[in-house]
């Protein structure tokens, strides 16, 4: 059976064609699976196929990454018998072989017609083959094909166990696959050899991702203290942060904050921070708790509204102003931002793992 060429979209005629060949199920699973990879060039979506055909989406999948999976293993070359066995049936076998790499694929597949291991065997042992695969060095005794990989496998799940019963499961299940007779010797030895080796797992990697600015914070170099000078002020460079964790480096001031991500912070062309008593700050409650807080003062805003608190200069001093009229000493920036220290009750709390949220 013949369907449409890989290089350009099937006509009319012959799409007809293949969605009727479909139908009838005509030929075998890799005529199938071309046929649907040639009504996909014809703009034919899965759903539209499956309308049409009636192969699910998902069965569409599976033959069609088989099919490619097959077509590798004629690349690489296979026994004739694996050919004309996979061509007939095996396709969800040749699926879980996606992967492994085309040579790993070859010779998995003349094991597992060799073996007769079905797919949902086959699925479980592609893993042991994979990492197999992985290692620069094979262990002494075992061979690169994949019957000793998998043999390898239950060696050292073996030897890992305590219960005899277990043990001797997973030793008869290393002599099954076993190809060499070196691994089939060094998994005899289990037989007569209890003792028990438990091997360490390497400790899972830390690894996070940040996936909103809000926990990324922002670095903002600090000015100092309140009472401060213009030239405080003006020593503070222009801090430039380096993607793509925002790290900051800078030869001015030598104190920094990280402030969260709030879109307040980020839109900030240039920010810097001023510590400050509250009751410093231009129209706080006077009963008010008299806390350090954070200013936070974009230098590059320094236009006057009467919605917003700026940082000015009163003579050589700075100073935090609120004015409904247009402010005539120099405004040196906006304020964008207070931040007030979290409060912790019991400062042993967050460090004690062991405690939950309920």
């Amino acid at each position: 059976m013949v369907y449409p060429g890989s290089s350009s979209p099937p006509d009319a005629d012959a799409v007809q064609d293949v969605l009727l060949r479909l139908r009838r199920k005509e030929g075998t699973w890799v005529n199938w699976a071309q046929g649907c990879q040639a009504l996909q060039k014809a703009r034919y979506t899965p759903q539209q196929i499956f309308e049409e055909t009636g192969f699910e989406p998902i069965h569409q999948n599976q033959i069609m990454v088989a099919e490619q999976v097959y077509q590798s293993i004629l690349k690489i070359g296979v026994a004739e018998a694996t050919v004309a066995h996979f061509t007939e049936r095996g396709s969800d076998a040749l699926y879980e072989l996606r992967v492994l790499s085309q040579g790993d694929r070859a010779a998995t597949a003349d094991f597992i017609r060799q073996h007769g291991i079905d797919s949902e065997e086959v699925r479980d042992l592609v893993k042991p083959i994979k990492e197999y695969a992985y290692r620069k060095d094979k262990p002494e005794g075992f061979s690169d094909g994949p019957g000793d990989a998998i043999a390898y496998h239950f060696w050292k799940l073996a030897r890992q166990n305590d219960d005899l019963q277990d043990r001797s499961r997973l030793i008869a299940q290393g002599l099954r696959f076993a190809q060499s007779p070196t691994a089939r010797q060094h998994i005899e030895k289990l037989l007569t050899d209890f003792t028990v080796v438990k091997d360490r797992p390497a400790p899972r990697l830390p690894l996070y991702r940040l996936e909103t600015e809000s926990e990324l914070p922002r670095m903002i170099p600090v000015v100092g203290q309140m009472p401060l000078t213009v030239d405080d002020l003006k020593a503070v460079p222009v801090v430039v942060a380096e993607e793509p964790f925002s790290m900051v480096s800078a030869n001015g001031a030598s104190a920094w904050i990280a402030v969260p991500g709030w879109q307040v912070i980020f839109r900030a062309e240039d920010p810097v921070g001023i510590l400050t008593q509250a009751r410093q700050l231009p129209n706080y409650p006077a009963d008010a708790a008299d806390d350090t807080v954070l200013v936070v003062v974009d230098r590059s805003d320094r236009t006057w509204d009467d919605d917003g608190y700026f940082l000015t200069a009163e003579g050589d001093q700075l100073a935090l102003v609120w004015s409904p009229n247009p402010i005539e000493t120099p405004i040196l920036g906006k304020m964008i931002l207070i931040l007030r220290p979290k409060r912790i009750l019991d400062e042993n709390y967050n460090r004690e793992l062991w405690q939950l949220d309920e």
